[in-house]
């Protein structure tokens, strides 16, 4: 069973307990702004979670559940997937991440994410590591770059997912290369 941790996050498979907090995030229409489709039902949560622990199951990583350690309260969700095939190129791994609104501006996205890499090179000597927004969704693009990744010249494109016309639909890709290359 994987589990991450970091001096404040805990970051581990999803458990029953995760679903209502997890869902409540998934309702949020100001956390999920540069999300599409918006929000989610606790029935699309459940499927994402279910999802996420089947990936881990297969693959030895995954998107994880985020707990912070001081109170036990799930945060939300970080971690590394294969990514989809809207996204041009071809890359092992992406990372993301998706926070409650009471738990953002404080650096957990910028520590799970440094943790999440951590793993990706120590345990999987992946070469690099991609994220991916909507370009409009400046806060993540921050983050992105404060772990170090840079936009990848070229490598934006349309997410095809995303309806043509619609805001979220232009993406921006980032990339960090394994410290030592």
């Amino acid at each position: 069973m994987l589990i991450l941790e970091t001096s404040r996050l805990i970051l581990r498979p999803w458990q029953d307990r995760d679903r209502a907090p997890f869902a409540a995030i998934n309702a949020d229409a100001k956390v999920r702004r540069y999300y599409y489709p918006s929000l989610l039902t606790a029935t699309e949560t459940d499927k994402l979670i279910d999802e996420a622990n089947e990936r881990l199951m297969q693959d030895g990583f995954g998107f994880l559940a985020v707990e912070r350690k001081a109170d036990g309260v799930l945060i939300g969700g970080a971690g590394l997937s294969r990514p989809g095939p809207e996204v041009p190129g071809s890359f092992p791994l992406e990372i993301g991440w998706i926070l409650g609104q009471a738990h953002w501006r404080q650096g957990y996205a910028t520590e799970a994410s440094h943790r999440c890499l951590d793993f990706a090179w120590q345990q999987f000597g992946a070469e690099c590591v991609i994220g991916y927004t909507s370009s409009v969704n400046l806060p993540s693009r921050q983050v992105m770059e404060k772990i170090g990744m840079a936009r990848v010249e070229n490598g934006d494109f349309d997410d095809v997912t995303v309806p043509p016309g619609h805001i979220l639909r232009p993406h921006a890709l980032y990339r960090v290369d394994r410290p030592g290359q």
